[in-house]
């Protein structure tokens, strides 16, 4: 029942002093309507004849802001009595006339008239650019009077006296300003880049100078572009992806048009505004499926159909509040629809006298069930009292109260926070009460992090080995000669230049190909038409999607479609689903359509078939139609009259429709009774009186009806009685229904089968009985203590006990696409799925169970409403040694878990199968996922689709986020967007493979690369008395990196060890990802020693062949050796070919021969044309290729690789 409210005076309402008026704010256009163009703004005391005077309500006067500080005291005065004047002579406006709900096509012509002025080709070119700047200053403009600890006054519909937040959305990572510093804070984070910053400036220095100082500048200097610019692109795309949502339109009220448009009769205007331009104070008009943009309180409810057919009476006040639902599964994670109630003193006002509301507010907080409010109604302002003006001029308080100042209190029940969804077919009006950062949904969603990938954590570890390795190296060179370099120069010196020399055993050009590897990889994966739709916003961390251990989901909406179908019902002896339900539909229009066909059937079966089954499935279907919340609305689709079902819980509406669908039609509900109609026959053939109504909680897991009921049908037995109907969990309704033998086997089964149970039941009262109950029902209601513990007591006692069971009923929440296999495959791929959701603990086993993601025959244990630290250690032990159960925890345990049993928690939930949270709040939810991380350091994956999530995608190693029904959310704030639940299991398996072997064996041929001319250098370097001179210098230098080898490495990002169908075919194969084989410390330092025989042989045969330590033959065979061997080591290493690789590898060999002729100034090209150059190079590269090659084929031979033997090759 709905709560009933007293008004009490408020003490001490404050008006603000008169003198300060700037009658600038009374002007909708520019004083609240920040999207106006300029060319419409017209001042309001431009002429004294004109109908705006009409539209300035006296009481406006009084309450304007004193915030204008250029125009002066005098001035504001004299517009202040003519005004005034205007106000008291002109009394010709028709406050009855007004209202607010007359669509554009009914409007006047001239009110018609649109507010925005016309907008040149430039300014649309531009407006990105303006929104990006507005949106920047918004979030660094100083607001020093928008604290988030204090309390609020809103005055509705007005110009408020603080100012706050804009009303934007924001999953940017960075702001205009802290761009450059973050990004090279992230880049310099890497010791890689550290490391070749000193390098560089090394070059500055004349004494350590080698080469160009170019030759190091210019390389660090492109890496950091190329990864700069590549945040900037992600970060920018995720500003054009805000800017989307934050010009979505919505409609407001304007109660002062300019003076060059009639005011309309209704009182109040139409305007359009952008969901970033709505501030505090404005008065939304909401409609059937529109997102709440921001945190409100509701002031005005109507039905749609009244909007149509009574607007002027709309908008004088008076209409009775319709039920207004709201969908918060995109910020709670619940299904069940909420019941709002509009601000009980603003409902029935006109729309003008919404501006005599004050709403006082609690400070912003992050707890989306609750919220503190008051709501004043100040005194209608008859006339213009000039003394009381001239009191508040002198600072003189008003009076401390006024009887006709009225206040009421303000809940949960009265507001709507920003992402939820008006689900009811109403036409709502609220306020705003807190935009942008200080909503409740934002609050509860962390900041945007920059993310790194492991693999990049692995490499940089690698670096820093190489980089040991590099001093270790100068340092003995210098060592061997006695610390007494023969060029002169300290030993400290030379050991810097050797350093310098060596700097290529760390390849500065590593981080750039890896890279621009991940964009290619988010080419692949958003170009793949298995996965349509799917969005890459993060391209930092492709190759994260191949090491994934844990798999955290919401529920609702991604593993379920949040859509509710009756799939079975059992009656005690037979059970219906599927196509019997047709046997269902004909024992209802047996009775109520009357149907003679049927009678005929039913009369041919057996007796005990026709009378007692069909009483049974009667009985039951009449329950079902008559005990529930659910309201029938009838809304206009395209001409045709469509009827649409609105409850707290989409249960109770699958249910309804089952009615409707086997004959039994919900035609109307009231709060006094339930009519009910044959489908067959388009007759009412039932009514029920509604006497009581218990409703659903949480606790009480049922909901009661007592009913009177009367029927046009002349056999039905329950006409003219009283009737009890019960429906709930059977976990409650086993103690209360009449013993029985088959209701805890049949509930067991349809729990097995994933289905949602719920156990109906009757039981018929006599007047005196109810009289009874009424009586202390009512006495109970009074209590002023255990209220409702009392109210329990007596239903229990009068008639919760030995109901004539009816039946049980198996509801399926029917789940996304393919979700059953999808995990089915993650499971066998070796991760661990856990699911997290705000939704009730009974749905949630439900769920787990119906998706497979509790395996068969495992058993499932339950921690719930644990309140003390001693309660949850010995929930944890009974568990400890259960490591094959799966575990179901609340909210509520998870909370002490969290706070008290950190460690002992996680450390005994990761050992098991499966985790289900429920009741989750979306801190809880980001908390568990970077416990995970933490206490695991293995990589986490956080998916889901609703605002309630966007905390926890964006604390997981890796966020995924599914394009939901009713908003973008977390597809924003995600590193990779979905459409579907199923195409996880590719982007894992296929692509997330494909993109950590790729980049794995990019970082090994780019180590080669560089190790492999160092070693050449060092044994140059030994050859010549260990002078420290550059071997390769300039151009060899910087070709060797780029042109020379750069296109066949950088090639590998094609290659793929399997085809699609076996990595789906043997998930196994994604265990080995996680253990990280492909780039390990063994890999690492196998590599390093393929480098340094390579180098060996290279450097030390070139000059045994030809004879010469230094000079241009020696050069022209070793480096032309070098550039050969990385070409063939490619082709080697290749697994499946494609064919840019091979236009890669011929080309750039076609490429280096036909640069030789230009390489004058570092070969002899006489002896390069020479048959002596050619055996030289033929002999070295053969040495060089053969032994690594051979030792590579021994090694497949004798221990295969995975891929090789699903393959069977």
């Amino acid at each position: 029942m709905p709560k009933s409210y007293e008004y009490q005076p408020t003490i001490g309402h404050d008006t603000d002093p008169e003198d300060d008026l700037d009658l600038d704010e009374l002007d909708y256009a520019t004083a609240g309507a920040n999207g106006h163009s300029k060319s419409t703004r017209q001042s309001p005391w431009r002429t004294s004849s004109t109908p705006q005077s009409q539209s300035v309500p006296l009481r406006s006067l009084n309450d304007s802001s004193p915030h204008r500080f250029w125009q002066t005291k005098n001035k504001r005065r004299r517009h202040h009595q003519s005004d005034d004047l205007e106000g008291l002579l002109d009394d010709g406006f028709d406050e009855e006339s007004r209202g607010w709900n007359v669509r554009k096509s009914d409007r006047p012509v001239r009110a018609a008239k649109p507010i925005h002025s016309r907008q040149s080709s430039l300014r649309q070119s531009i407006q990105y650019s303006r929104d990006f700047v507005k949106q920047e200053l918004a979030g660094i403009r100083d607001e020093p009077d928008a604290s988030s600890k204090d309390s609020r006054e809103v005055d509705v519909g007005r110009q408020q006296k603080k100012k706050y937040p804009a009303n934007i959305v924001s999953n940017a990572k960075y702001t205009l300003w802290s761009f450059l510093p973050l990004t090279l804070y992230n880049e310099f984070r890497f010791f890689l880049n550290i490391y070749f910053l000193l390098v560089a400036l090394s070059q500055i220095i004349p004494y350590l100078r080698i080469g160009y100082m170019s030759t190091y500048i210019v390389p660090l200097a492109f890496v950091l572009t190329i990864s700069i610019g590549k945040e900037a692109f992600d970060d920018l795309a995720r500003r054009r992806r805000d800017a989307e949502a934050n010009s979505e339109p919505y409609t407001v009220l304007a109660f002062d048009p300019d003076s060059a448009v009639r005011p309309t009769p209704l009182g109040a205007r139409e305007a359009q505004k952008k969901s970033r331009d709505l501030k505090v104070g404005d008065i939304l008009k909401l409609e059937k499926n529109q997102r709440v943009p921001a945190d409100v309180v509701l002031l005005k409810s109507t039905a749609a159909e009244a909007v149509v057919e009574g607007p002027a009476e709309l908008a004088a006040g008076d209409t009775v509040a319709a039920e207004t639902f709201i969908r918060t599964d995109q910020l709670d994670g619940e299904t069940d629809w909420k019941l709002r109630i509009p601000c009980p003193p603003s409902q029935g006002l006109s729309l003008a006298d919404l501006r005599r509301l004050q709403i006082i507010a609690s400070a912003p907080n992050q707890k989306v069930t609750e919220f503190v409010g008051t709501a004043t109604l100040s005194a209608r302002a008859s006339a213009y009292d000039p003394h009381v003006a001239k009191q508040q001029d002198e600072g003189e308080s008003p009076r401390e109260s006024s009887p006709s100042t009225t206040s009421i209190p303000l809940g949960i029940d009265n507001t709507a926070w920003a992402n939820t969804v008006l689900a009811s077919n109403t036409t709502t009006l609220a306020v705003i009460i807190y935009t942008g950062k200080q909503t409740r949904s934002a609050m509860s969603t962390s900041q945007s992090r920059s993310k790194s990938g492991l693999l990049e954590s692995e490499i940089n570890t690698l670096t820093k080995i190489l980089c040991v390795m590099t001093l270790t190296l100068s340092v003995v060179l210098v060592a061997l000669e006695g610390f007494e370099p023969s060029n002169k120069k300290p030993w400290y010196v030379a050991t810097m230049i050797y350093l310098i020399l060596f700097s290529t055993i760390i390849p500065i050009s590593l981080r750039v190909n890896l890279d621009m590897g991940k964009t290619v990889y988010a080419y692949f994966i958003e170009r793949d038409q298995g996965i349509p739709g799917t969005v890459v916003r993060t391209s930092t961390i492709p190759e994260d999607l191949g090491r994934i251990e844990y798999l955290l989901s919401d529920k609702t909406g991604t593993l379920t479609q949040n859509e509710m179908q009756l799939k079975k019902i059992h009656v005690g002896t037979v059970s219906y689903a599927g196509e019997a339900m047709e046997e269902v539909t004909g024992y209802v229009n047996q009775v109520f359509a009357q149907n003679t066909e049927q009678k005929q059937l039913l009369a041919s079966m057996p007796v005990r078939s026709r009378r007692e089954i069909g009483t049974r499935v009667r009985d039951l279907i009449v329950a079902l139609a008559i005990c529930h919340n659910v309201t029938p609305s009838t809304e206009e689709i395209d001409g045709e009259q469509i009827v649409s079902y609105q409850a707290s819980s989409p249960d109770e509406i699958a249910i309804v429709e089952f009615t409707e669908a086997v004959g039994l039609r919900l035609q109307q509900r009231t709060r006094e009774e339930i009519i009910l109609q044959s489908t067959q026959t388009d007759k009412t053939v039932l009514t029920a009186r509604i006497l009581d109504i218990f409703p659903f909680t949480s606790d009480s897991k049922r909901m009661g009806i007592i009913v009177k009921v009367s029927s046009t049908i002349p056999d039905l037995p329950l006409n003219d009685e009283l009737v009890f109907f019960q429906k709930g969990a059977d976990t409650v309704m086993s103690t209360i229904v009449a013993a029985n033998d088959w209701l805890n086997e049949e509930t067991a089964n349809m729990a097995r089968e994933g289905l949602r149970t719920l156990v109906v039941g009757r039981k018929k009262l006599s007047q005196a009985q109810y009289d009874a109950f009424a009586s202390a029902y009512q006495t109970a209601s009074l209590s002023l203590h255990n209220r409702d513990t009392q109210m329990s007591s007596i239903v229990a006692s009068h008639l919760e006990h030995n109901l004539d069971l009816l039946g049980v009923t198996g509801v399926e929440d029917r789940l996304q696409r393919d979700v059953k296999p999808s995990l089915e495959l993650l499971r066998n791929a070796g991760v661990k799925i856990w699911m997290l959701t705000g939704d009730k603990v009974e749905t949630a086993r439900c769920v787990a169970v119906s998706a497979r993601l509790v395996a068969r025959g495992q058993s499932i244990t339950t921690i719930a409403k644990i309140g003390t630290k001693a309660a949850a250690i010995d929930a944890l032990d009974s568990i400890r040694n259960r490591s094959d159960t799966a575990l179901l925890i609340d909210g509520e345990s998870l909370a002490i878990m969290l706070t008290h049993l950190r460690t002992q928690f996680i450390t005994l939930a990761v050992t098991l199968p499966a985790v289900i949270a429920s009741r989750c709040s979306p801190t809880q939810k980001a908390e568990v996922a970077i416990l995970i991380r933490t206490h695991t350091k293995k990589r986490v994956c956080c998916i889901g689709d609703g605002g309630n999530d966007v905390s926890m995608i964006q604390a997981a190693d890796v966020g995924i986020g599914i394009v939901g029904k009713e908003g973008r959310q977390a597809s924003l704030a995600a590193d990779f967007s979905v459409t579907q639940f199923c195409h996880v299991t590719k982007l894992l398996v296929w692509h997330g493979r494909n993109s950590y072997k790729r980049s794995a064996k990019l970082a090994q041929f780019i180590i080669h690369r560089g190790l492999i001319i160092s070693v050449c250098q060092t044994m140059y370097n030994i050859a010549g008395k260990f002078d420290p001179k550059g071997l390769f210098k300039d151009w060899l230098l910087v070709g060797y990196a780029t042109v020379y080898t750069m296109a066949p490495v950088f090639s590998l990002v094609l290659d793929r060890d399997v085809d699609e169908k076996l990595a789906n075919l043997y998930p196994e194969l994604y265990k080995e990802l996680k253990t990280g084989q492909s780039l390990s410390y063994k890999t690492f330092f196998t590599w390093v020693a393929v480098s340094i025989y390579q180098g060996i042989v290279i450097q030390g045969l070139s000059q045994l062949l030809v004879g010469a330590v230094d000079g241009p033959r020696m050069l022209s065979v070793s480096f032309t050796v070098l550039v050969l061997n990385e070409l063939i080591m490619v082709a080697v290493s290749v697994t499946t070919w494609h064919p840019i690789m091979i236009v890669s590898i011929l080309g750039t060999g076609a490429l280096y021969a036909a640069s030789v002729p230009f390489l004058g100034a570092y070969f002899d090209l006489q002896y390069v044309a020479s048959l002596g150059w050619v055996w030289r190079v033929a002999v070295v590269a053969a040495i060089s290729l053969v032994p690594v090659w051979s030792g590579k084929l021994i090694g497949r031979a004798v221990r295969p690789p995975s891929y090789r033997k699903v393959q069977g090759r």
